[in-house]
């Protein structure tokens, strides 16, 4: 079965195939669709950008989609950069902006003060409407400098406190059975094993 996920972000869409590869699914992104349409994401939450995506390209292209919404939440900063996470540093935006402007934010705060979570929404949505909705999170902690290679966006900066590491330090094995995104998608797995289900019996 199809399923296209509204994301031109190659490195979110590897993630997504890493983890739903044994659904054994033809996937594609927004990258692959000529003349995709553009996605405001204007919703008050991860979850309402998520339906957005999702209803939007089922509409556009008439087969299963997904939509994902993510990010990071600091409880020191009131829950920012929150749904504003891919573009916290502004119009020029950048991971290392987005990060340095965390950092100058907790500037001064100890570890016990730096607790964050992540967060993803995942919509499926088909020709009909919407599918279903679910959601995963990731509690950690903010460290005070980047640390590590792997994963994007505040992944250099989030400590998982049981390894007292960064996701970008523990690498794509382990944050891939524990992130944020892992939780939603693996909620998201039996949904979309049901409307398999059902698609084949009608």
């Amino acid at each position: 079965m199809d399923l296209i996920v509204a994301t031109k972000n190659k490195k979110k869409f590897a993630e997504i195939k890493a983890i739903l590869k044994d659904l054994k699914l033809n996937l594609s992104s927004l990258a692959d669709i000529a003349h995709s349409p553009r996605i405001v994401e204007n919703g008050k939450t991860f979850q309402a950008n998520a339906i957005k995506k999702a209803r939007k390209l089922a509409r556009f292209t008439g087969k299963l989609s997904m939509g994902e919404d993510s990010g990071l939440c600091v409880d020191a900063l009131g829950g920012a950069p929150g749904i504003y996470s891919s573009r916290f540093s502004g119009k020029d935006k950048s991971d290392a902006k987005n990060n340095r402007k965390v950092l100058e934010l907790l500037n001064g705060l100890p570890l016990n003060k730096r607790k964050a979570h992540y967060v993803c929404a995942v919509a499926l949505a088909d020709k009909h409407g919407l599918v279903g909705v679910v959601e995963g999170r990731c509690d950690g902690v903010i460290g005070f400098e980047l640390k590590g290679g792997s994963g994007f966006g505040y992944d250099p900066l989030f400590i998982i406190p049981k390894y007292k590491k960064t996701f970008a330090q523990l690498g794509e094995k382990v944050k891939h059975k524990m992130s944020h995104r892992y939780h939603a998608l693996e909620n998201a797995r039996k949904i979309i094993k049901k409307y398999i289900e059902k698609q084949r019996r009608s």
